[in-house]
């Protein structure tokens, strides 16, 4: 199965960088038929988490997507899963 990774950590404090690069990643999975997103907003104080959360939870960006999977083990990670 394919699957691309987004590491937010270096762009953690640019706020249009981090959409820019959100929507990058799923306008790749869209085009490129990829099953999985793996994005790594990092532990921290949760608000970069939350802050891809809400980009996600948008009504143009949820209808690319199947479904957001938070990972139970690392709640520095979540999933995007597309159904193609």
């Amino acid at each position: 199965m394919a699957k691309l990774k987004l590491d937010l950590h270096d762009i953690y404090n640019r706020g249009g960088t981090i959409d820019a690069e959100l929507n990058r990643i799923i306008e790749e999975a869209v085009d490129k038929r990829i099953a999985l997103v793996e994005i790594i907003p990092g532990k921290g104080s949760g608000q970069l988490k939350k802050h891809v959360l809400r980009f996600l939870n948008q009504p143009h960006i949820k209808a690319q997507y199947h479904r957001v999977e938070k990972d139970d083990r690392n709640h520095g990670r979540i999933f995007v899963h597309f159904r193609h």
